[in-house]
């Protein structure tokens, strides 16, 4: 098992939470780094060196694109794509809001694409929910679940080695089989700015 972390808060404003994500570089699968829905208008130093730690660590950098359920124009995905690579030096790629079924397979497949020729060297798509299998061809990391504890525990997801779950409202004793996971205590409408249960037990 290994940890996806999007950790959607300011280096500025939660040091200490960051210090706690670096310190786990050996338990995570990648980090998602999102200034601000996205890379942002302009690098922001304190990303950017948060970003070079991870790296340093052997972290994989993801960095947060958001496709808009396919409605983001091509062009404005891959700015994004090209100013993570460029400003943060990310490694690998988290797109957002992706498409689950088939009538997307086209555009996602150009933008899975595009993410490689921009250096993502990891490309994870995030559907939400488990998506058409030909998705599986595209990315190296399929999100098939985003949403609350509860909703999560009354389902049974099929999974396989490249399948993540990302839950959230979450109590301590919260679990997933997925091999690549995040749980977390947050709620409401900004669940990703607290850190996964597994490396804040005391949360």
């Amino acid at each position: 098992m290994s940890l996806l972390v999007p950790l959607y808060e300011h280096p500025a404003d939660r040091p200490d939470a960051w210090r706690t994500v670096i310190a786990a570089a050996p338990r995570l699968y990648g980090v998602v780094l999102n200034p601000a829905s996205g890379p942002g208008d302009s690098a922001d130093p304190a990303f950017a060196a948060v970003a070079a730690e991870l790296r340093a660590a052997g972290v994989r950098v993801l960095g947060y694109t958001d496709t808009a359920y396919g409605r983001r124009p091509h062009a404005d995905v891959v700015r994004d794509l090209l100013r993570h690579r460029d400003w943060y030096g990310a490694d690998g790629a988290f797109l957002d809001q992706a498409v689950s079924g088939p009538e997307g397979l086209a555009h996602y497949r150009r933008l899975a694409v595009a993410a490689r020729a921009a250096g993502a060297r990891t490309l994870v798509l995030n559907p939400g929910v488990h998506p058409d299998a030909a998705y599986g061809e595209l990315a190296d990391l399929l999100v098939t679940f985003e949403g609350t504890w509860h909703t999560y525990r009354s389902l049974d997801l099929p999974l396989s080695p490249h399948h993540c779950h990302l839950i959230h409202s979450a109590p301590a004793h919260a679990t997933s089989a997925a091999p690549v996971h995040c749980i977390v205590p947050g709620t409401g409408a900004h669940p990703w700015g607290t850190l996964p249960y597994a490396l804040d037990p005391g949360a």
